[in-house]
């Protein structure tokens, strides 16, 4: 009997919808500690200080950087699908560690732990998403990851306010709960991955290619699967042939230039701050004069904005300039920050402060969720070419996530010592520093093959080490 087309793509979005659990999870584990902080400082409770608060959150996006760097060699090595499953485990019991943690001490390392999660999930699921979409429909799954993300935060935020104020009064370890939530998805994770196949292109690359035209069969049509496969065998062995950069090849001025650039949208993408209000919003409309209830509340609208907008940011991809789409973003966020340091020291005190804040949290997410975040991602793919392709991912993820590390390490402390209005001034100044940076180092790559990028450097690097010798 023949199968049907529609089985295949019934296939293919059952293993999108599972993969992409691992996104969920991400999401949800960044976003969970904006509600949990606050039950979580209590002097019954962790007893948290400013800078305890800065390592509970921040120790988490430490772990990240690594899991990112290690993760897309670990998949390389052994296999897609099965450090998905070990991810999933991961999830699971760090998720626990968490939700029983009896001090600081141990939060920290359970939370670190759970980075190494997280960040591996950021690097394996879109690079097997990739590998599992035909060429026309990559884009859209890919991004589904993505969406995944944010959805993930916008249900932390939702759980949050259900359990903040239906059980944050009456129960001592209310944010136990909101952790342990975690665990359910990355349970489902761990059984659909089950039965979910390997990576066709992994298993070609290992030379298991009866097991990758299998796969593909399940996900393609008969005469699809075969044309994929020997694509997919001249690929592996293109690259078999091309010697992958290494940090000598730093020494060379066009490699070094296109990775500055991969480290500076990485970021770029982190100093406006963005993670300051995923990560602290609830502070952020609790010290605006919201209480704890209403503050968690509120928070779902920086949710809801950022799903929204990450659809937005989606459509705009295909239609706007990398360049133009990053700069209207970095001017809007840049704008809203300056706004909320502006409302904070003019409206301190007053009961419009906490809505004029909110209203302008929403507004930043806007900007950065439907422009800084979708070119962020997108250009890191494009920019690298082949051979520069794992040392420059590498590097810019790893630095994507330090800046991370950075900004929900110092915010709580920042917020502490200089108070809201100082805060988001100083972010604000960091955002000018952002669009210099990109009106002046970035090119524009809609539209360019990966060929014509590495063209463009090159001739780049040998004009400016010319100017050098010349003087």
């Amino acid at each position: 009997m023949i199968e049907k087309p529609r089985d295949h793509k019934k296939a293919l979005k059952k293993i999108t919808l599972i993969s992409t659990f691992g996104g969920l999870l991400f999401g949800y584990d960044t976003g969970v500690i904006n509600g949990a902080l606050p039950y979580m400082a209590r002097q019954d409770q962790l007893n948290l200080s400013p800078v305890t608060e800065g390592l509970v959150t921040s120790s988490l996006l430490f772990g990240a950087s690594f899991g990112a760097v290690f993760g897309g060699r670990l998949s390389d090595r052994f296999g897609r699908r099965k450090m998905i499953l070990n991810l999933a485990l991961l999830f699971f019991l760090t998720t626990l560690g968490c939700t029983f943690a009896p001090s600081v001490e141990v939060m920290i390392v359970f939370r670190f732990l759970l980075g190494l999660a997280v960040g591996a999930a950021s690097v394996m699921v879109p690079a097997f998403l990739a590998e599992m979409s035909p060429a026309e429909q990559r884009g859209r799954l890919v991004t589904q990851n993505e969406l995944m993300i944010v959805t993930g935060q916008l249900f932390a935020f939702v759980f949050n306010a259900i359990l903040g104020t239906t059980m944050g009064e009456e129960t001592a370890h209310v944010w136990r709960y909101m952790l342990v939530i975690a665990s359910l998805p990355a349970v489902f994770l761990w059984f659909g991955m089950m039965v979910v196949p390997e990576s066709p292109r992994w298993l070609a690359s290992k030379g298991k290619i009866g097991d990758a035209l299998r796969v593909l069969k399940e996900i393609r049509d008969q005469n699809r699967a075969q044309s994929e496969l020997k694509e997919i065998q001249e690929n592996i062995a293109q690259e078999s042939g091309s010697k992958q950069a290494t940090f000598s090849d730093l020494n060379v001025p066009w490699v070094r230039r296109i990775v500055f650039i991969g480290i500076g949208i990485g970021v770029v993408q982190q100093i406006t701050g963005v993670n300051s209000i995923m990560y602290y919003g609830t502070q952020i409309l609790q010290q605006s004069g919201f209480s704890t209830n209403a503050a968690l509340v509120g928070n779902i609208a920086n949710g809801v904005i950022s799903v929204l907008a990450t659809f937005v940011g989606i459509w705009l991809l295909g239609r706007v300039g990398r360049r133009p789409m990053l700069i209207t973003g970095l001017i809007g966020t840049t704008t809203a920050l300056t706004l909320i340091g502006i409302f904070s020291f003019v409206l301190e005190g007053s009961a419009a402060l906490p809505f004029a804040v909110l209203a302008m949290t929403v507004t930043f997410l806007a900007f950065q969720q439907g422009a800084i975040s979708p070119v962020t991602w997108l250009m890191l793919a494009e920019i690298f070419p082949l051979k520069l392709r794992g040392l420059g991912m590498g590097v810019s993820v790893f630095c994507l996530w330090a800046a991370n590390f950075l900004v929900g390490f110092s915010f709580p402390i920042l917020l502490s010592a200089v108070g809201l209005s100082t805060t988001f001034f100083m972010f604000a100044v960091l955002g000018i520093a952002a669009i210099m940076f990109v009106n002046k180092f970035l090119p524009e790559t809609k539209g360019k093959s990966l060929e014509q990028l590495e063209n463009f450097f090159r001739d780049h690097g040998e004009k400016d080490e010319n100017k050098a010798v010349n003087q």
